[in-house]
């Protein structure tokens, strides 16, 4: 007897992945795609068990995969005080949010908020610490900048994490002053004494995180994501909570982990020791990368350039590690066995990291070891020929344009801002960027994103070198199959082939023939199937 899908897609352009194009009608068996072709191709596939799916014009595609967020941190902060600017497009409104937390808050309960973006906000500036203390008196108040490298911290808070006027500042770090007495702005490493004085995460709210999380993603079409820090929240536990969540079905996306790496705060070490290098796993949860911060963000004005930000303080940003130091930590985990996924964003800090990279190549050659840049801001031409020479891949945000493009400029004047980013160059040059969204920094939204990708447009509108612009066609091979080449997984997912993971997302229009403001607008993902189950419907 001929095998008899589980699940038709029909009615609809299924688009299967750039090589492939466009069909009519896809069958799914168990977790695969089965086949993929016209209407008449399909229908003997089609038994009275199989389920079929009616597009009614609506565009199927792989599923998304967000290749650079924080999927622990996303699923935990959905909780904390939303300080986003659509939320809190004031400083008085997001001071009242707080308020409002702290009204309903124990004294002495820590109230965390994350989202504000200081460039967004009426005032233009960072939030003081004594205008946290008149919102909250009675309770510390951490609150995050959306890029999650700098927080703003109330008079109690930096009691509990021991900070005061005469603390020296930390390697990496910066404890903000004015006028002899501190503002309540800690950036990179010196907010590490406040995070030690909240309450940990417990193994329990991890988990409940990455449930959380993951089911949002769903929610958008994206069914795999890369975690990009594992063990920023509970150390080596994070790896027992991922583990525990998968075996007790509480692991709703396909997550790719990444190790941090950092020294004094690695978890590499037991990682290793436990045999979890790259490759270990399966296709539901799998030991990625291992993961170094190099530098801060443009938008806080904390990312490592070569030249100056704007303004008085000639300040070229925040560099974590000495040239030996790095070149010692990449070049222990490439010997291990890892690929490697560093955060990297100014043009300094690229190159301090390709310089790395190329070291540890030399010493012990591996030509697909794919070695990664996270962001990869503000890098430059000379970079990217030593990049495509010694196969290192970029793995940026476009969303970060939409969001945070004009910020940029604001700090970097548009010379430097505008060609950020570089989508087509990379693109051009075979470097096959993935894209995400660096989730909680912007939301895991794919729509902006893809948007960003068409247009090069900020959420103001200004555009950022339209010379930069993609094609929907790239933009969606970006989000799919790039995708999964930059976890080294192209031959599993990322297109709709025979044989590849049923994974699917159905959005509530075509975006291959739609207008880009019509994407952003109003566009949703309608279903999402993940390993040939229907796992959301709107």
């Amino acid at each position: 007897m001929a095998i008899q899908a589980d699940i038709v897609l029909r009615n609809g352009p299924i688009w299967c992945g750039r090589e492939e194009g466009v069909v009519e009608a896809l069958a799914i068996f168990r977790d695969k795609v089965l086949a993929a072709g016209s209407d008449a191709e399909i229908k003997p596939l089609i038994g009275p068990k199989t389920r079929v799916i009616d597009l009614k014009g609506r565009l199927a595609t792989p599923g998304l995969n967000d290749s650079h967020l924080h999927l622990v941190s996303l699923g935990m902060t959905m909780g904390w005080v939303d300080s986003k600017p659509e939320s809190a497009p004031t400083l008085d409104a997001l001071l009242g949010a707080i308020a409002a937390r702290a009204a309903q808050s124990k004294p002495g309960e820590w109230i965390l908020s994350r989202g504000y973006d200081q460039t967004k906000l009426d005032t233009g500036r960072h939030p003081y610490r004594e205008e946290l203390d008149r919102a909250a008196p009675n309770n510390p108040v951490m609150l995050v900048r959306a890029c999650g490298h700098i927080a703003i911290c109330n008079s109690e808070a930096l009691r509990l994490g021991g900070i005061d006027e005469t603390s020296p500042t930390p390697q990496g770090g910066l404890i903000e002053q004015q006028n002899g007495r501190l503002t309540g702005l800690l950036a990179e490493n010196a907010r590490a004494p406040v995070q030690a004085a909240i309450p940990a995460a417990t193994e329990e709210d991890i988990i409940a995180g990455i449930e959380r999380g993951g089911q949002y993603l769903l929610s958008l079409g994206i069914t795999s994501c890369m975690d990009a820090a594992v063990g920023q929240k509970g150390g080596f536990r994070e790896i027992a909570a991922y583990h525990r969540a998968k075996r007790d079905g509480r692991l709703p996306v396909r997550t790719w982990l990444t190790l941090l790496g950092d020294d004094g705060r690695s978890i590499v070490p037991d990682c290793y020791d436990a045999g979890l290098i790259s490759g270990t796993g399966d296709e539901m949860l799998m030991i990625g990368a291992v993961k170094l911060f190099l530098d801060g963000s443009a938008g806080g004005r904390t990312a490592w350039m070569t030249e100056p930000y704007l303004g008085e303080d000639k300040t070229t940003g925040v560099w974590m590690w000495e040239d030996a130091e790095l070149e010692r930590m990449v070049l222990d985990a490439h010997k291990k066995g890892y690929q490697l996924a560093c955060h990297a964003i100014g043009d300094a800090a690229i190159e301090q990291l390709i310089t790395a990279y190329e070291k540890a190549l030399a010493a012990y050659p591996d030509p697909d070891r794919r070695h990664r840049i996270e962001h990869c801001g503000f890098s430059t031409p000379e970079q990217h020929e030593r990049m495509v020479k010694a196969g290192i891949y970029p793995c940026p945000q476009q969303v970060f344009i939409h969001d945070f493009g004009d910020a940029y400029v604001k700090v970097l004047g548009p010379e430097r801002a505008l060609p950020s980013y570089p989508f087509r160059t990379w693109f051009d040059l075979g470097l096959k960027p993935a894209t995400g969204s660096d989730a909680p920094v912007c939301d895991p939204n794919p729509f902006p994103n893809f948007h960003t990708m068409l247009t090069r447009q900020t959420w103001k509108g200004t555009v950022m070198d339209e010379r930069q612009r993609v094609s929907i066609e790239e933009a969606l091979q970006a989000y799919t199959e790039f995708g999964a080449f930059s976890q080294k997984q192209e031959n599993v997912k990322g297109r709709l082939a025979p044989g590849f993971l049923a994974d699917v997302a159905v959005f509530s229009r075509d975006l291959l023939t739609a207008d880009p403001a019509a994407i952003l607008g109003d566009t949703r993902c309608d279903l999402t199937i993940l390993g040939g189950e229907v796992v959301y419907e709107r």
